[in-house]
Order: structure tokens, then sequence, then C-alpha cells
């Protein structure tokens, strides 16, 4: 008897893992639509008993009870609440995407603009991010932090086209959120406890730094005549074509941090980058950046070298409006909206 082949049983489990995932999206697409029409029947009857005072909720608490009963957990008040809302922000059954589950929709509508929401929706479908991911995104304010780079127009750039050419500046975030590694904030660490949590959760840390990373080397040797000097992370951006280096420093920033990674992005452009890559990035990592050391450097209206700042904490909606206000300033900027926090501080 011949013996089953390799390539027929791997191409046979592919026909079926591919058939399982298209089912299990289905499934789920399916109760993102019928949780929709749940939420249009109560909005719809709450509007006709709008006059009667606690309508509504008498009608979340009984309609939440009596599902329990016929359907088990998923129906709690909190829940059905939700799928009310849901249907309040997605007004339009048309514009639902199939890609996305109901815990992913669950998680966008405590998004109070509009456009956040279309960005972090747009973004989990194009980066595929599970709903954790959405989660963490959400709560570590991403969106908001993409408005305070230099040039906020990869916002708009990211949520509405795909196939436009991304320059250095669009990949830089300021402030970067590790929280992911577990320092604490409050404690004294070594750039070296830096690096080595940051590669223990190098997927969570590709994920901050946002799209087309691919993690190329950590300590990278590079020699000057006798002299030798390591970088302490080396990735590749897909977007950019470009290597983006970084130097991590647990303390304030410094001219003399600013030299060493101007010397660095030379070499690295002298020796290893190719000729089809686009000229090299260097971005330094610190606690705090001393704005006239910025503005008197080679920082200053730089292409190539960026310094920001990274937090081991979330920041809060205050700390975050700060620092957006602080870059308005910075730049030049006379007319800029205040940008609230997309994440909602009541939580519906």
């Amino acid at each position: 008897m011949k013996a089953l082949s390799k390539n027929i049983y791997i191409e046979v489990k592919s026909i079926l893992e591919k058939a399982r995932s298209n089912a299990y999206r289905a499934v789920n697409f399916a109760m993102v639509q019928a949780y929709w029409q749940i939420g249009k029947i109560i909005v719809e009857e709450e509007q006709s008993g709008k006059k009667k005072a606690g309508y509504g909720e008498h009608l979340i608490i009984e309609l939440s009870g009596r599902l329990t009963e016929d359907f088990g957990k998923g129906f709690s008040i909190a829940n059905v609440k939700n799928i009310r809302q849901f249907y309040l922000t997605f007004s339009n059954s048309y514009a639902l995407r199939s890609e996305l589950t109901w815990t992913h929709y669950r998680f966008s509508i405590r998004v109070e603009k509009d456009v956040a929401r279309k960005f972090y929706l747009n973004e989990s479908i194009e980066c595929g991010w599970s709903t954790r991911q959405l989660e963490r995104q959400i709560n570590s304010f991403y969106f908001e932090r993409i408005l305070t780079s230099k040039n906020k127009s990869i916002v708009k750039k990211e949520s509405q086209k795909r196939n436009e050419v991304f320059k250095p500046e669009d990949i830089i975030k300021d402030p970067y959120v590790p929280e992911f590694i577990g320092l604490n904030p409050n404690s004294a660490h070594l750039e070296k406890d830096l690096e080595n949590s940051l590669l223990l959760k190098l997927q969570d840390f590709l994920l901050e730094l946002g799209k087309g990373f691919s993690f190329v080397s950590r300590q990278k040797h590079i020699a000057a005549e006798d002299d030798h000097f390591f970088i302490d992370l080396v990735f590749y951006n897909y977007f950019t074509k470009c290597f983006v280096l970084f130097d991590l420093k647990v303390g304030k920033l410094t001219h003399q941090d600013i030299g060493q990674m101007d010397f660095y992005v030379r070499c690295f452009e002298k020796n290893i980058r190719q000729s089809s890559d686009n000229p090299t990035i260097g971005i330094i990592l610190c606690t705090e950046k001393n704005e006239t050391i910025v503005k008197y450097s080679i920082l200053k209206g730089s292409k190539r070298i960026f310094a920001s700042v990274y937090k081991l904490y979330l920041p809060s909606e205050q700390e975050l409006i700060k620092e957006i206000e602080n870059q308005k300033l910075l730049l030049g900027v006379s007319s800029f909206s205040k940008v609230k926090s997309s994440k909602s501080s009541k939580r519906k």
C-alpha cells in the first residue's frame, strides 16, 4: 500500500483549517449581526415608551433576566446595555465587518471619537489585532499618541489609504508606553534590564512600535578601526524600507546620547545598509527630554535621528492632554483642537 505523502496531508490539513476558520468567522459575524438587531429592537422599544419613567432601565433588567434563563451566560445587564450601545454607535448595519468579533466591537464602543474608533477597527483588520491587543491599544491611547508625533497626517493616512509611501517620521511615536514589561517606574533599573525586558516581551513591543517592524538583532556590533561599539536594538521597517536603530537610556537625554546615535547611524549607513534600503533611522529612547538640547542639536528638524520618551505605565487622560498641548507649543501650532481621550472616562 502506498504511503500517504506529506504534501497531500499538508494540503488536506490546510483545507480543513481554512474551512474551520471560515466557519468560526461566519458564526462570530452572525452573532454580531444578531446583537445589532437586538440593539435595534431595544432602542426602538425604549423610544416608544420613553414617556414612562425608568422604562428603559426596566426593559434592560427584564430582558437580561429572561435571556439568561433561556440562553445562559452572556446576557448580563451590563452586556445587554452594551448591545444597546452597539446599535446606537453603529446604526448602519452595512458598515459592520465580518473580520471583527463581537468583543472587538464591544471594546470599540468605549471609544468616544468617531475617527479614533474607525482607526482602531481598521487597524484591527489590517494588522490582525486580537481582542486583547485591541484593548491594550485603546487603553494605552495609541491613537492619541500618534497625534503627538511630528507628522500627524499618519492618522489620516493609516485610517483611509494603505498604499501611500511612509516617511521616517510617520513611524515614530512619542511617548512609547512599554508598560507590559513589568519594570517598576518608581525603581532604578539598568539599560540592560530594559533591553532584556523588551526582548522577553518582543511580540508586545512590536505591537507598540507599530506596523511594519521586524526584529533584526540586539547588541549589534559595529567597529571603527580598533574601537568596538554595540547598538542596543536593530529593527527593519518594511513600510519605510529602512533599518531602525534603538539606543536605550534610563535617564534624561544628553547631547552625548545624540552624538552617539548620530555616530551609530553613520557607521550603519556606511558598513551595513544596502543600496536597496532607504536611509537608516536612529531612535533614542529615554525617560526625559531636555527640549533645549533638542532645539539646539541635530535633532532639530532631523529626518533620521529622533528622541522619544518611554513610560513604564499607562498615561492618564490628563497626562495625555498635557503632552499633546506641549507638542502643540513645541511645533508652533496655533489652532490645534484639544484631543480628548479615545477611552471613555465612564465605561458604558
